[in-house]
C-alpha cells in the first residue's frame, strides 16, 4: 500500500510540471546555431577547385567542371555537383575548405525518404536548399534588416 501511494505521489507531481515534448511535425524545431545540417550550394560562386571532393572522408561528393566557353575568361565552369546523403556524415569539412564559400551548412535536417535513390541530391536541389543557412555563413546583410556575422 505504501508503494502505491508513493507512486501516485510521483505521478501527481509530474502533472504540475511543464511538458517537455514537442509538436514536431506541426511546429518546426529550432536548432542551435552551430548545428550541422544539409548543405546549401551556390554554383555561381564555385570555381571547380575540387577541394570539397578531395577532403570528404566518405567520398560522397562528385564535382565535375568543363573549360570556360568564353575564351576571355580563365578557369572552369561547373558541370555537375552531386552529394550522396546516404553516406554523407555532415562533418562540415567541405564547407571549411571552400575558398569561395560556395558550399555552406544549413539548419535543415529532414531527409527522410522511402527510397535510398532519393538521397542522391544534385546541384539544383542543393541550390534550392537555402531556407535556414547558418548565420555565421552569411557575410552580407540580408534585406529586411537582418545582418550576418562579419
Amino acid at each position: 500500500m505504501k508503494g502505491i501511494a508513493k507512486g501516485l505521489g510521483v505521478t501527481l507531481k509530474s502533472f504540475t510540471k511543464e511538458k517537455v515534448t514537442y509538436a514536431y511535425p506541426d511546429v518546426p524545431l529550432n536548432m542551435p546555431d552551430r548545428f550541422r545540417g544539409v548543405q546549401h550550394f551556390d554554383p555561381d560562386k564555385c570555381i571547380v577547385c575540387n577541394q570539397c571532393a578531395r577532403i570528404c572522408p566518405t567520398e560522397c561528393i562528385t564535382l565535375t567542371g568543363k573549360p570556360n566557353p568564353d575564351p576571355e575568361k580563365k578557369g572552369k565552369v561547373i558541370d555537375t555537383y552531386d552529394i550522396n546523403f546516404e553516406i554523407c556524415i555532415l562533418c562540415d569539412l567541405c564547407t571549411e575548405v571552400c575558398p569561395t564559400e560556395a558550399i555552406v551548412m544549413t539548419n535543415n535536417f529532414e531527409l527522410a525518404t522511402y527510397s535510398r535513390d532519393d538521397l542522391f541530391k544534385n546541384m539544383e536541389w542543393l541550390n534550392d536548399n537555402n531556407t535556414n543557412v547558418r548565420s555565421e555563413n552569411t557575410r552580407n546583410p540580408q534585406p529586411g534588416g537582418k545582418g550576418g556575422a562579419s
